[in-house]
């Protein structure tokens, strides 16, 4: 439902043609046909990269990978790689799952997929985080940044008052925790910045995290620590939950953007109490994907306050020629791969699951509970994610992914069937019966012959708290004894699937 939803497009049927803002869209091509060593995985939506005509497009698989296709009657056929690993594509789709869509929409649905976004009645998936750019400026010029701020030709920085409104436009969606991610452009670049995290934190968003290159705390350190310790530490007292940390590589050709400002950006966070750091590497094949590993181990080596690495294929936006785009497109499996070779196979491929993964844990813990819990019901193929624990002896790293230790497809597949066959019980008979199986859970499919000594009372203790408390702090104990390491390819205009489009949870 919608108050009164914004119409952002019109649709003349009979011209197939679209017009979004006065920029004129034509629908329609025709279907491309398979050759004699392809197989049809699935019809989707996708879009020309060259005049955005949206086209029928196809899935297909040859030479163990996945490929789209479409054909656009003026500039013709257009195949790009999709996910280079048809078996793990077909282990990912397993946690395919269609979600509880969207209670509040913003715009109508005059047009096909995706010319009415904002979101509309086509919309699969609720939102799970918010992303507000606070600026469009950055201090930087980063080659493979898709924003590109330069191009917009003016400056973009939404009010505070604003902000209020993207915040009350969003709990329109109802009962669904509410978390947002600052990004931009830099946003450290705002000087409000730490009244635009308070006024967050007064409306009620529960999760704030910071998107940055960081190199403002570097600078401040600099000049004046204490001043970069009392400015970090004002942003963790005002709300600031998580910084998401650009962190591209561990060499200076690599991670041109702040590989010598990195040590002083840890060593702020670490005097001023900021104990929730993801690094974020942008992943670019024959660039960066040689030294994925050792992005881990910096990781593990600095984890009193650093939680994590998510890896974030590059999205190869604008005008590039199939021979460039091949150069640089990396996939999904292949970062899974390259990490399981430059790890000597501790973190190995089958270590991985697609964030769907998480939904019937969203959904048994919802039915114990009394409150709606986020599903992640997004395309298997946009992202990945698994947890290791960290064996460290002096100098030595070791990772024991959490899969090592837990049979998951059992335990995934157990808490589906439980969830089905208690969906429709009693209330109290589901309290009675859903505690009950939390015994089995920790019995059956913890592997405790697998889980290092050192901490098998306490992940007891954490797996107990997480289904019994089913709260915020319960998976934070989780996420300070294990890294986490996720990814989430980013799609571009030769990669385009309406189809993940219409899952998205990250608005």
């Amino acid at each position: 439902m919608a108050d009164d939803p914004s119409i952002v497009a019109s649709f003349d049927k009979s011209s197939n043609i679209v017009n979004v803002g006065k920029r004129f869209i034509h629908v329609g091509g025709p279907i491309p046909q398979l050759k004699n060593n392809e197989r049809l995985i699935r019809y989707t939506s996708s879009l020309c990269p060259h005049c955005f005509r949206v086209l029928p497009a196809i899935i297909i698989e040859k030479e163990n990978s996945l490929f789209i296709k479409r054909i656009c009657p003026e500039h013709g056929e257009v195949e790009e790689i999709y996910f280079a690993d048809s078996e793990m594509a077909k282990r990912f789709e397993k946690f395919s799952y269609e979600g509880k869509g969207i209670n509040y929409y913003y715009t109508a649905a005059t047009a096909p997929c995706p010319l009415n976004c904002g979101l509309c009645p086509l919309h699969k998936t609720h939102t799970a985080l918010l992303n507000i750019v606070v600026t469009n400026k950055c201090d930087l010029s980063c080659w493979y940044c898709f924003y590109f701020a330069e191009r917009a030709g003016y400056v973009y920085e939404p009010t505070i008052n604003d902000i209020i409104k993207m915040i009350e436009a969003l709990k329109k969606q109802g009962n669904i925790a509410v978390a947002v991610q600052l990004t931009g452009g830099e946003p450290t670049l705002r000087e409000d910045l730490i009244e635009i995290v308070k006024t967050l934190k007064h409306l009620g968003v529960t999760h704030i995290q910071l998107n940055t290159h960081g190199i403002k705390f570097a600078s401040l350190y600099l000049k004046d620590p204490e001043k970069a310790i009392e400015y970090s530490k004002e942003l963790r007292t005002a709300g600031i939950n998580t910084v998401y940390l650009s962190f591209d590589g561990v060499t200076p050709t690599t991670n041109p953007k702040n590989h010598w400002e990195v040590p002083y950006i840890l060593e702020v966070f670490r005097l001023s109490g900021m104990s929730s750091i993801v690094f974020v590497p942008t992943v670019i094949k024959s660039v960066n994907d040689n030294e994925l590993g050792d992005i881990i181990r910096i990781a593990a080596y600095n984890m009193d306050v650093v939680r994590g690495v998510n890896f974030q294929p590059v999205s190869l936006v604008g005008m590039m020629r199939k021979q460039e785009r091949a150069k640089f497109r990396i996939t999904i499996p292949e970062v899974i791969k390259l990490i399981e070779e430059q790890t000597e196979g501790e973190i190995s491929k089958d270590s991985w699951y697609p964030v769907g993964a998480a939904v019937p844990i969203a959904r048994f813990l919802e039915l114990l509970g009394t409150s709606k819990r986020a599903e992640f019901t997004t395309s298997p193929i946009c992202g990945a994610a698994t947890y290791v624990y960290v064996k460290r002896k002096y100098n030595e790293i070791h990772f024991v992914p959490i899969t090592n230790m837990v049979d998951a497809d059992g335990l995934l597949d157990y808490l589906e069937r439980r969830y089905e066959n208690l969906i429709n019980k009693p209330k109290v008979l589901v309290k009675i019966l859903g505690f009950t199986s939390i015994t089995t859970i920790l019995n059956r499919y913890i592997l405790w012959n697998q889980v290092p000594d050192e901490i098998k009372s306490e992940l007891r203790s954490i797996l107990l708290d997480i289904f019994i408390h089913r709260n915020y702090a319960a998976l934070g104990k989780f996420h300070y004894k294990f890294l986490f390491l996720g990814m989430m390819h980013f799609m571009d205009e030769w990669n385009y699937d309406v189809e993940r489009v219409m899952r998205c949870a990250i608005h």
